[in-house]
């Protein structure tokens, strides 16, 4: 059996996987289904990756996680120990980044709406960054920090209108996109910044998109950015920050760049766009999320009921689906199945893994080979450690999953399995 999809410590042993010295049958056993499991060597592993290919830029680099793909506080201060600052959407997520210990001058602060409250609350951190989105919010941010007494670093967000080869629903740097500014507006709006009394202009967001597989699309970026800087004359501002999005392999065939390799020549081609304009390395920004976080985690499911239709689909049906991860609903995204406790076993049948809710669109995998399934057997679904547990929800009352984290031969339950009473206790 392959475990290329599957975390770094991924194992079989007697025919059972297991993931940080730990058989998944047995967390299943101990802990319930669904359940998300995450491995901390993986997470240790891919930050630094990030961290090694960051050395080809010739300037000061840093990475800021992007919280929105997971957003678990025990998850957040593995990333800590490797350096990582935070990339965070909302009050929610910032309350999750603070609650894992992150520095308030390592946030970097997002949102195409923020409230004034996601403002207040940035400013309250001593957020580090702040991203501004369109050019009223330079309005927001002047009033909001004078009201706090603070000085409030700002990158402005310019939309290249490039179109990443990625699903459409993930796409934000074309022209059309719902994100940031055209060329010209937010060049305009980094001047207006500088004769604000509270707000400091510091430098470029650039996101692309998400899930994107082509080095050459960042290059792409880097090359429209050294030419936009020249011409409107930037040259002289600190920081650059060239998002994330870095794709990762779902199944068998996926085309997955290695995050060393693609992240060192993304910072050489920044580099060497600059220098062939006779511009200055400015400090530069990463904020991967999905290519961290999605290859450390698997999914646990345990099998109910299963049905051959007379159209000849054989479906097992699991206890969970669109609810705690909702992506191949939303995308037509494609996972990988195993079943844990016969990993060595020869694939016979085609099933499709249908989740348990009300919808004909809840199919996890539309036909995963595995052995022959039988109720009670439990599987695991392979790189879910990213948007499954930040876009879940409680539909049709299904309280959302627990999560474990493992690393030598031990576990930790990082995130309580929330119940029925949970649910009824906001009920008025």
């Amino acid at each position: 059996m392959s475990t290329s999809l599957l975390p770094d410590t991924a194992a079989v042993a007697a025919g059972r996987l297991g993931v940080g010295g730990v058989a998944l049958g047995d967390l299943a056993a101990r802990h319930g289904t669904p359940l998300l499991v995450y491995d901390e060597a993986t997470l240790h592993n891919r930050a630094r990756a990030y961290r090694e290919g960051l050395r080809a830029y010739p300037g000061p680099s840093r990475l800021a996680f992007a919280c929105k793909a997971q957003s678990s506080v025990a998850l957040l201060r593995v990333l800590l120990e490797e350096g990582l600052g935070m990339d965070v959407a909302s009050e929610g997520e910032l309350a999750f980044a603070l609650a894992a210990g992150t520095p308030g001058d390592l946030l970097v602060v997002h949102g195409n709406n923020k409230s004034d409250a996601d403002v207040a609350a940035a400013l309250a951190a001593g957020a580090g960054l702040l991203v501004v989105d369109h050019d009223g919010e330079l309005d927001q941010v002047e009033r909001l920090a004078a009201a706090a007494g603070r000085v409030q670093p700002v990158l402005v967000r310019v939309n290249p209108a490039i179109d990443a080869d990625t699903h459409r629903k993930i796409a934000t740097g074309h022209a059309a996109s719902k994100f940031g500014l055209a060329g010209g507006e937010a060049a305009a709006a980094l001047r207006r910044a500088g004769s604000l009394e509270h707000v400091r202009p510091m430098g470029l967001h650039v996101h692309l998109g998400s899930q994107i597989a082509s080095v050459d699309t960042y290059l792409e970026a880097a090359a429209w950015l050294a030419a936009f800087i020249d011409r409107e004359g930037l040259g002289d501002l600190p920081l650059l920050d060239l998002g994330g999005g870095l794709a990762i392999a779902y199944a068998d065939g996926d085309r997955a760049p290695d995050v060393r390799a693609a992240v060192a020549a993304t910072a050489a081609g920044v580099a060497e766009q600059l220098g062939r304009r006779g511009l200055p390395a400015p400090g530069l920004i990463l904020e991967p999320g999905r290519s961290i976080a999605g290859p450390a985690g698997v999914t646990l499911y345990t099998v109910g009921a299963i049905k051959t239709t007379a159209a000849g689909v054989t479906y097992a049906a699991v206890d969970g689906g669109m609810a705690d991860n909702p992506r191949p609903a939303m995308y037509g995204a494609r996972y990988r199945a195993f079943a844990v406790d016969r990993a060595d076993a020869a694939s016979t049948q085609a099933y499709a893994i249908a989740g348990k809710h009300c919808e004909s669109g809840d199919v996890l995998i539309e036909a995963a080979e595995l052995p022959e399934l039988r109720p009670g057997d439990v599987i695991a679904l392979a790189a879910t450690g990213a948007y499954t547990s930040t876009m879940a929800s409680t539909y049709n009352g299904l309280p959302r999953p627990a999560a474990v984290m493992v690393a030598g031969g031990e576990e930790r339950v990082v995130v309580a399995r929330e119940t029925v009473a949970d649910l009824l206790a906001r009920e008025r």
